[in-house]
């Protein structure tokens, strides 16, 4: 797994020599944090120091190929401001990003022959993230891929137990300490499911 996150973030940061590609544009990252903005390799791509193929581009966001793909076509969709995690997101940048991903997704899925896509998100290093720039992988699939290793492993059904009564009223608890949103409105935590 570490090999694996080192190999990705060396293709971020030295990616192979760059195609000619007249489809990139410069665009301005919006952060303020400078030294963040500098090393980040996302920002790079959105400032148009760094070489990328874009596919989409918005003002709140663009989407480029994945300099090291999981399949063909697997595409990052990239908040051009820096936020290093998910929840450091503005809701309305996120919102801005998901809208995107019906739109961007059937292009590629049309594009490379494909029927089907994983919509992934590694939020922190122990997830897998190894670009601390915000970002969603739209990842195209075919039957029978084998891409996940997971695939293949039998789930096991939720155990209605002592214990996972208590993750649930845990999570609940967290939910309604935390029930104002951006927006200042309520949200409303469910008490139990029955």
């Amino acid at each position: 797994m570490e090999n694996r996150r080192i190999a990705i973030l060396c293709s971020h940061i030295c990616p192979p020599e760059p195609l000619p590609f007249s489809g990139v544009s410069v665009s301005v990252c919006s952060s303020t944090d400078s030294d963040k903005v500098k090393g980040c390799v996302f920002c790079r791509i959105i400032r148009g120091q760094s070489p990328a193929l874009k596919l989409y581009e918005d003002d709140t966001c663009l989407c480029i190929l994945d300099t090291n793909p999981l399949s063909r076509g697997h595409s990052l969709i990239i908040p051009k401001s820096h936020f290093s995690s998910l929840e450091g997101t503005p809701p309305t940048v996120v919102a801005a990003m998901c809208s995107k991903v019906p739109f961007i997704s059937n292009a590629i899925m049309k594009a490379t022959g494909c029927d089907s896509f994983n919509l992934l998100v590694n939020n922190g290093a122990a997830a897998g993230q190894v670009i601390f720039h915000t970002h969603i992988h739209i990842i195209p699939r075919k039957a029978s891929d084998c891409l996940w290793a997971s695939e293949s492993l039998r789930r096991c059904p939720l155990k209605l137990d002592e214990e996972t009564s208590q993750l649930a009223d845990q999570v609940r608890d967290r939910l309604s300490k935390n029930s104002k949103d951006s927006l200042g409105q309520e949200s409303n935590p469910v008490s139990h499911i029955s």
